[in-house]
């Protein structure tokens, strides 16, 4: 199975994909942003920087999609909507143009023609204390003091993340809505597995 994970910052993306990984024995694809160069600089000068940075940071996950491209069993931290939905964020929020945000989706519509669909996307859904509370216990010291923008991104990162879906025709059944309360919780981690073997095995039975 090639499986991605998506949700907004803080939502468990990381830990949920370990997990999977381990579960499941496949390659794990981590998400470089984290510790990309260019973090620091969107968080600084977010207006100024954030076209050149969002497309650093999905040009680094391009490549590591690309080496594993033949590889069918993978868990991906992330996928490659990732930057479209912050893409469609920033561009509501004012800090990227209508002309920027066409250019990003020229950019990733061109470089998903080189990459395999996934067989499922794993949408990590959290309710906004969670995503603060994750956010904060973490304790990266680049996300401090960055509330009122993670307010925004995360009251907008589902509508924008179903706008991208419809987009770009994915269809419900590729898609997994998942509220999480503890993934560390053994019975929750099992109800997971449960769900997304369910959902594999009747996309497999109907051919998709």
């Amino acid at each position: 199975m090639r499986i991605g994970i998506i949700g907004p910052t803080g939502a468990g993306k990381s830990l949920l994909s370990q997990k999977l990984a381990d579960y499941y024995h496949y390659t794990l694809i981590e998400e470089p942003v984290a510790k990309s160069p260019f973090l620091p600089i969107f968080y600084n000068q977010k207006t100024e920087m954030c076209f050149i940075a969002q497309n650093a940071f999905y040009s680094d996950l391009f490549l590591l999609f690309y080496d594993q491209r033949n590889n069918p069993d993978v868990i991906c931290d992330s996928t490659m909507l990732s930057n479209l939905v912050f893409c469609e964020i920033m561009r509501l929020e004012g800090m990227m143009t209508c002309r920027q945000a066409a250019l990003t989706y020229a950019i990733a519509d061109n470089d998903m023609r080189h990459l395999p669909e996934l067989d499922l996307t794993v949408v990590v859904e959290r309710t906004n204390a969670q995503l603060f509370a994750n956010v904060y216990k973490r304790g990266r010291d680049i996300e401090q003091g960055q509330e009122d923008y993670l307010t925004f991104h995360n009251a907008n990162y589902y509508p924008a993340l179903r706008r991208i879906f419809h987009h770009y025709h994915i269809g419900d059944e590729k898609v997994l809505w998942l509220p999480i309360r503890d993934m560390e919780d053994p019975e929750e981690f099992a109800s997971i597995i449960q769900r997304i073997e369910e959902r594999v095995q009747s996309n497999q039975k109907a051919g998709k």
